[in-house]
């Protein structure tokens, strides 16, 4: 059926806790009162990506970029855009003040990227096989099945130069060769969806909205191996993921896309889900195929890899979300179009979750290589309040920061691990020059810590050893000598730990050191936290050249340890205080400073 206009809306977890469905019901409610329904598709789709301005809606074929859109917006979007042909002003976006509006590629947040894995999120209804098919969906399965072998199929992945997008970068096509080249009764194919680095939604923005991009990669996988049987591991706090996944694993079996006799060939193929529940350590492959198998989720020694003997003890293909969404299109296009993105050794995009002291926080997918200064100004569109960068930690817990120094340094695998950090599932966040380093450390360490499983002594102890030393910093307990037992026991457990998760938590901290020396040292030397974060280490005062007397400090202190009389300097007293800032931040003159 053809359609004069469309209205797309975002439908991802962010945009939906803002209320995105009320705006699709109340907009098919207002196109039914006017008449309209049959000339307009309304289409809830994935995650448009620009998260700081969601919900968002996009009209076509005028391409209107709507944002922070209400639900009770409905009634004037339909009165006037649908019907009278003009746009609603007010909502819609703007670079600045002074522009007009944008479509969608002249905004500065989506000039840069270039979308390979987020390719159709945004642009279909994830839970309509019909639109997935229509933008070449199945087209790669149908390809491999009918134009290819299994060696054609990883001679592609070889040309491409994928590297697996989950976090160590190993190539694609080996892990892929290593299971194919096991002769063995059974095998399995698994996708990694248990995505659980802080700040990190991109994994699950992509089940989301392209849930049948990597149901189609898993099949090409099986077929590819000669696995007959694929599963899903994905966290049970991912609901509107899992529907999705769901919906989509059984219109695909019904269009005999999955299951018995796929495209009517003689391959068969399966998927099912399985839930995680939520522990960080089984994001690491071998404790996540344990608890597949129903066991405590906990890491096993390698060799042997799960290539070649993995589910079950049978030869396991895993790979991430990510990793899988590159699949369809490097088959269909070809590896040698793959290839010919990104940098060097490090091809196609990476997808990154922007967040933390940014103006534009959302999805981004950026060619490998783009240098970190676009991702955070031309994209992110900077750092809020005129503050400065201070850093940006990539790879979670697990990774490192990027100081300012290296902003113009490109984002691929080699140069993340010349600066000690790793690219990990593609989190970042950045941090400004109100950010305590030493403070983000500890973040991390006692986030690894509790997630630890306690398998292996150098990361269930040294782990532990390591936050109790930067509480005791955070606290003016710390000694110089203290420097050198971070770095003994952080080199101690990435050389011992039994898996990755354990080898790379000392990472932020090391990183920090690394990077932060001085910063570190005047808490330990000079007793101070230079970002007066650290609560411990800070104390407030009143100027009295400047304090004015208007009371307001004293009218918001919790613990009423701030006396003056009106229109007088005010004081504090330091033995009450309890370090809560509320007098900073009440003050509208600067007479109250934090040291």
């Amino acid at each position: 059926m053809a359609y004069n206009q469309y209205i797309l809306i975002c439908g991802g977890t962010g945009c939906e806790s803002s209320k995105a469905d009320d705006i699709y019901c109340n907009i098919l409610d207002e196109l039914d009162k006017v008449g309209a329904r049959a000339d307009v598709q309304v289409v809830k789709t994935g995650c448009f990506g620009f998260c700081e301005k969601g919900p968002i809606v996009k009209v076509l074929p005028d391409e209107a970029f709507y944002v922070e859109v209400k639900p009770e917006d409905a009634a004037e979007l339909v009165a006037e855009h649908i019907v009278k042909g003009r746009a609603v002003e007010r909502l819609l976006y703007k670079e600045d003040e002074s522009k007009q509006h944008a479509k969608i590629d002249d905004i500065s947040f989506y000039q840069k990227q270039f979308r390979v894995v987020l390719r159709n999120c945004g642009f279909i209804n994830p839970e309509n096989i019909e639109e997935y098919i229509a933008r070449d969906g199945y087209l790669a399965l149908e390809k491999a099945l009918t134009e290819m072998s299994g060696d054609d199929v990883i001679a592609e992945l070889e040309k491409a130069g994928l590297r697996g997008r989950g976090g160590a970068g190993f190539p694609t096509f080996k892990k892929w060769l290593f299971t194919k080249q096991v002769e063995s009764d059974q095998k399995y194919v698994v996708c990694n969806a248990d995505e659980g680095d802080p700040g990190a939604y991109m994994d699950r923005s992509v089940l989301e909205g392209d849930p049948h991009s990597v149901l189609e990669a898993m099949a090409i996988a099986g077929y590819t191996v000669g696995a007959d049987r694929g599963y899903i591991y994905i966290r049970a706090e991912y609901p509107l993921a899992i529907r999705r996944l769901e919906k989509a694993i059984k219109d695909a079996t019904e269009m005999g896309l999955l299951g018995k006799n796929i495209l009517g060939t003689d391959f068969s193929f399966d998927i099912e889900i399985r839930l995680g529940a939520g522990a960080f350590v089984c994001g690491e492959e071998t404790a996540l195929l344990a608890s597949i198998e129903g066991e405590r989720g906990m890491p096993r020694p390698r060799p042997p890899f799960p290539a070649v003997k993995g589910l079950w003890q049978k030869p396991t293909v895993i790979n991430n979300v990510e990793t899988w969404a590159n699949i369809p299109v490097i088959i269909t296009r070809g590896g040698d179009w793959f290839s010919k993105i990104g940098n060097g050794p490090s091809t196609g995009t990476k997808v990154f979750a922007l967040t933390g002291k940014i103006r534009n926080s959302g999805l981004v997918e950026v060619p490998m290589g783009t240098p970190l200064r676009d991702i955070i100004y031309n994209i992110g569109g900077g750092i809020p309040d005129g503050k400065a960068f201070k850093a940006v930690q990539t790879g979670g817990p697990s990774g490192g920061v990027i100081t300012a120094d290296n902003i113009d340094v490109p984002i691929d695998f080699e140069h993340l691990k010349e600066l000690g950090s790793i690219m990990g599932s593609g989190g970042m966040i950045v941090m400004d020059e109100d950010d305590c380093m030493l403070d983000v450390a500890k973040f991390y360490l006692e986030f690894t810590v509790e997630e630890s499983c306690g398998k292996c002594a150098p990361c269930r102890v040294g782990g532990r050893k390591l936050h109790t030393i930067l509480e005791d910093i955070s606290k003016g307990k710390g000694k110089p000598e203290h420097l050198d037992q971070i770095a003994e026991i952080g080199q101690a457990m990435q050389r011992a730990s039994l898996c990755g998760l354990g080898q790379t938590a000392p990472n932020p901290a090391l990183s920090v050191i690394k990077y932060f020396r001085e910063e570190i040292e005047a808490h330990i030397n000079e007793q101070t936290c230079p970002a007066g974060v650290c609560k411990d280490l800070v104390q407030y005062f009143i100027l009295p050249d400047k304090c004015i007397g208007c009371t307001l400090c004293a009218r918001r202190c919790p613990v009423n340890v701030i006396s003056g009389e009106r229109k007088q300097p005010h004081e504090i007293d330091q033995d009450g205080c309890i370090k809560c800032g509320e007098c900073f931040n009440a003050c509208k003159f600067g007479a109250v400073v934090r040291r």
